[in-house]
């Protein structure tokens, strides 16, 4: 493309058909002085050039008008297009497009000619010319085939002839073509391996650290983790190599005494876990009651507090206020009573947490048979029978597998007389002895069990027989109905003994409910206002968090009568 340096609007038309912006103002390097020595022999600069046309182009805005000028070659003159004439269709763009269609050359077009025309538009790898009038061009970027775009529509002529066979209309279109769907898949592929190092990258970065290896069982390694085993501060990391190797099966015959000193000193290990936990015990106990007494102190300061308020709300002190004063006073006690109950409903709920645990001991305490009534002894007892029956079925299944080997033995075998048979003639008898021991054992428990269980069913037989045999007139008028209601005494009787500051009906419900599921509340409040010796109902709290708590106050009404 030739044209003069000093014509502007030659300059504007040629950057418009190469998608630049049409510069105005002064012309391109008005201040150049040609004179300078230092420029002497240098050309001046074109930025036409072929090295220059790499960059792209800035972008366009949108709402300006792409006016399309006539572009004048070596061989042949571009003609703009109609501008009111709508735009030809056009396919959709392959991913990773870099080759054009361009159809509508003339006849008489060469290579060069399409290589002088689309050449300014970028490098050109390759050019597919067909025998008629249309070629396929591939470039070496992508972007080079929106600069080839933009000479849609133009009619070519070559030199300054007329004839038919040296014009022709350009139409240039994407192309979809193999090479680039390969070079693209390419880069796709190659954006996935990258995505997937850095993911990978990621993961790792963010993996914990993977446990060290265990060492191999020498006798050396052996000695230096006996060491480490009674060092508390490697003593966890001993203890898994020491299993690691026993899971290996590197016990033999040969290094057993080591294995088992090793698994000794492992478990003296727990004498020093026990001290350490009854340490942290003792610790913890400790602050809860340090915690517990500060909650009481503050308490008390709370109650000192709301006390001066309720002093200064009598009308001897109320008077001498102004009602500015008299309202932050009343917002005041408000928020102290509120601050006040709060702290007191935490230190009731450390108490409440104190009495159960109280509970579940005695509980535990309650349930041990030493302590407890016959029906607990005879439960023991049946328990006891039961085991010693298991162990009895057990030595008798292991006599008989003895026996039937030792048949299987002699008729297998010619009588001779070795140390298997010895041993197993050993075992025989001692398992024979351990089986009468047993059946002895057996037999005197069953006979106690029975003989106690028979006392104690008469014991009550004859109770009733007793009750039965007073005279109607003469027994005393019992507000408990039934046994299984005595029963629920006893037992309400000994959960709110251990209660001092009392229960709601709830929580003793979800106690019993413990014990049987089938006891509703309306039942156990209608068994404990009729004992009104026994038990007495109190509200407590202020507020919302008043509360109504039963309260065991037999010892009370035993003092009284």
């Amino acid at each position: 493309m030739t044209m003069p340096m000093s014509d502007p609007n030659a300059w504007a038309t040629a950057m418009n058909n190469l998608g630049m912006a049409p510069m105005t103002g002064q012309p391109l390097m008005s201040d150049f002085d040609s004179g300078l020595g230092m420029m002497t022999g240098i050309a001046p600069m074109n930025p036409m050039m072929p090295g220059l046309g790499y960059v792209p182009p800035p972008p366009l805005p949108q709402d300006l008008p792409i006016v399309k000028e006539i572009i004048h070659c070596q061989s042949c003159t571009l003609f703009p297009p109609n501008p009111h004439l709508p735009s030809p269709a056009m396919r959709e763009r392959p991913p990773g497009c870099k080759t054009v269609f361009v159809g509508g050359l003339p006849e008489n077009a060469t290579e060069a000619l399409i290589v002088e025309v689309f050449g300014q538009c970028g490098d050109i790898i390759a050019i597919r010319k067909s025998k008629k009038n249309f070629c396929h061009i591939r470039f070496t970027e992508e972007f080079n085939v929106d600069r080839a775009l933009f000479l849609s529509g133009y009619r070519m002529r070559l030199g300054s002839s007329t004839d038919k066979k040296d014009t022709g209309r350009l139409h240039v279109d994407f192309a979809q073509a193999r090479d680039d769907l390969y070079e693209w898949e390419c880069r796709q592929r190659m954006f996935a391996r990258e995505e997937r190092h850095r993911r990978r990258m990621e993961e790792d970065r963010f993996r914990p650290p993977s446990p060290p290896l265990i060492v191999h069982y020498s006798d050396h390694e052996c000695s230096q983790l006996g060491d480490k085993i009674k060092d508390e501060a490697a003593f966890a990391e001993a203890v898994r190599v020491l299993l690691t190797w026993v899971e290996r099966g590197e016990v033999n015959r040969r290094n057993a005494n080591n294995f088992y000193s090793m698994i000794q000193s492992s478990n003296s290990h727990i004498r020093q876990l026990m001290c350490q936990k009854a340490t942290h015990e003792k610790e913890m106990e400790e602050a809860k009651d340090k915690f517990k007494s500060a909650l009481s102190g503050i308490l008390a300061q709370f109650e000192q507090i709301v006390s001066v308020f309720h002093a200064a709300s009598k009308q001897k002190a109320w008077d001498h206020f102004s009602k500015a004063q008299r309202k932050n006073l009343d917002v005041w006690r408000k928020q102290a009573e509120e601050i006040r109950n709060m702290q007191n409903e935490e230190l009731m709920g450390i108490r409440r947490e104190e009495e159960m645990e109280m509970s579940d001991d005695d509980m535990e305490d309650t349930h041990n048979p030493d302590e407890s009534g016959p029906v607990s002894q005879a439960e023991a007892l049946k328990e006891e029978n039961d085991s010693l029956r298991c162990q009895l079925d057990a030595y008798r299944n292991e006599v008989e597998l003895l026996k039937q080997e030792q048949g299987k033995n002699q008729e297998h075998t010619p009588p001779q007389h070795s140390e298997e048979d010895t041993c197993r003639q050993q075992q025989l008898t001692f398992l024979q002895q351990a089986l009468q021991g047993m059946q002895k054992v057996y037999f005197n428990h069953t006979h106690y069990s029975l003989t106690f269980c028979s006392k104690s069913s008469l014991e009550v037989v004859s109770c009733s027989q007793e009750k039965e045999s007073l005279p109607p007139e003469k027994s005393p008028s019992n507000p408990v109905h039934s046994e299984r209601e005595a029963l629920l005494v006893g037992i309400i009787s000994a959960f709110l003994h251990v209660h001092p500051f009392g229960a709601s009906i709830e929580y003793i419900c979800s106690y019993l409910q413990q014990l049987n599921t089938k006891i509703n509340t309306g039942e156990v409040d209608a068994l404990l206002g009729r004992l009104p010796c026994t038990f007495r109902q109190e509200l407590t709290g202020v507020g919302a968090s008043l509360e109504k708590r039963w309260k065991f106050c037999g010892f009370e009404g035993i003092m009284i009568t």
